[in-house]
Order: structure tokens, then sequence, then C-alpha cells
């Protein structure tokens, strides 16, 4: 069999570009350069960070499936949460 090979550069973009679409992110209302007055990412810093998560933590994150009737729904009714008890503590459901 094969060896997988790891994505390029450019099949990262793409990847990204894509899931922002997807999420409904415009990319280009980021400047194209920086802005030390509002310290707001460039469109370049953006896609670099993103680039950089995709390419090293997908593997861990991968088998997450929302607990909900259709994926759209899902999304918006069950997102990942890195520190679930503090967002329980500020829905009032951690007095449960």
């Amino acid at each position: 069999m094969a060896e997988v090979q790891p994505p390029t550069q450019e099949q990262l973009d793409a990847y990204v570009r894509t899931r922002l679409a997807l999420a409904g992110f415009d990319l280009t209302l980021l400047p194209e350069k920086a802005d030390p007055a509002t310290g707001v990412p460039t469109q370049a810093q953006v896609l670099a960070s993103l680039r950089s998560f995709v390419a090293s933590t997908p593997g861990a994150i991968a088998g997450w499936a929302a607990p909900a009737t259709s994926p759209a729904y899902g999304q918006q009714a069950s997102p990942p949460l890195l520190y679930p008890s503090i967002t329980e503590a500020w829905t009032g459901k951690a007095e449960e």
C-alpha cells in the first residue's frame, strides 16, 4: 500500500478557504497589510495559523460527531468546546 503524503501548502490553503466559506466567514474582509492600531490579523496570518492547525490537529478531533439529526444543525447546536465546564457555568447548566 502506498504511503499517504501530507497535503501541500496550496491544498491546505484551499481546504482552509473552503471551510471558512462554508462557515460564512469572508477572509477577504481582513486586511492584507498589518494594522498596528487595531491588531487585526492579516489574511496571510490567519491562513498561516489555520494551515498550521489543520496540519497538526485534525486527527485528534476527526472522530467527533454532533448528536443531531443533520450535520448543519449539529454545527450550530453542539459545537465542540475546549472548556465545557466554563461554558456550563456561564449558561447555568452547572447548577442542574
